[in-house]
């Protein structure tokens, strides 16, 4: 058995071992259910003092879609990171396709983000996944995501 075949939840501190993501643009906070090749529900705790609400919109701060694009995408970047035992590694997973995303509610700083990920296609350099993002088991944003896998090292 390996480190990574073990690991059902990541904290901060191992996200930043598997996803290079740092400040102000690393959007997930931990990962749960983390089951490799199948799917993980990642957490973004939603917070006023974020940078994109300065600007989006000062009166009425709402988290910008592409940032919760992109939490979902953090989130099966460190699924990925699991399932292929690339711990300590120089991983980096890049967008090429987002399909059928659709937004259906507000995110809010004081809400608990919840990014339910599936994986629909993996295993090799070409990933894709099923993402809903809820609030409270309300869907905020669902979409398809595909990416590729660069493996550095």
């Amino acid at each position: 058995m390996t480190e990574a075949s073990a690991i059902t939840e990541a904290d901060i501190h191992l996200i930043q071992r598997i996803i290079p993501h740092r400040y102000p643009f690393l959007l997930i906070d931990k990962v749960y259910n983390i089951v490799p090749f199948k799917g993980c529900v990642g957490v973004k705790n939603v917070t006023f003092n974020e940078p994109h609400f300065q600007g989006h919109f000062p009166q009425t701060p709402i988290m910008p879609g592409v940032t919760i694009i992109e939490a979902m995408a953090q989130s099966a970047a460190v699924l990925v990171g699991v399932s292929l035992d690339v711990i300590d590694r120089d991983l980096l997973v890049y967008f090429m396709a987002i399909d059928s995303c659709k937004f259906r509610r507000k995110v809010v700083p004081g809400d608990v983000l919840e990014l339910h990920m599936t994986v629909k296609r993996g295993g090799g350099k070409i990933w894709k996944f099923r993402g809903e993002a809820t609030v409270g088991g309300e869907l905020a944003c669902e979409a398809e995501i595909t990416a590729m896998l660069d493996l550095r090292d």
